[in-house]
């Protein structure tokens, strides 16, 4: 049986660990886009980009108006969907992050049939 000197085999080595203290890795951007606009302010389409550290902090850059849309720094995502998009329904919002995964927030009643 050959030794694979890549994978620890002293008693110490394998000994489980305590967890860092460090923040796991890793920046999800997004987008918020608003079917509707119930204020009549911020529009209709894409109008934020952002980005969630790994830390769960979270800024948003309001894309309107232009040439430069206000910026805000949240300690959590939640603290920012609290804020931002939940006291809104009727903006029929979905958040599309960099990997795909998508969030809606629609208050429009299922259709049956």
């Amino acid at each position: 049986m050959s030794e694979d000197k890549n994978v620890p085999s002293e008693a110490e080595d394998l000994k489980p660990k305590k967890p860092s203290n460090r923040a796991p890795e890793g920046i999800r951007t997004f987008t918020v886009c608003r079917v509707s606009d119930e204020s009549g302010i911020s529009g209709t389409g894409v109008v934020i980009e952002g980005a969630m550290f790994a830390t769960g902090h979270t800024i948003m850059h309001w894309l309107t108006p232009a040439p430069r849309g206000s910026i805000a720094f949240f300690d959590s995502f939640e603290d920012m969907l609290k804020i931002h998009i939940k006291p809104h329904p009727s903006n029929n919002t979905i958040i599309t992050f960099d990997d795909g995964e998508q969030m809606v927030f629609d208050e429009r009643p299922a259709e049956n049939g």
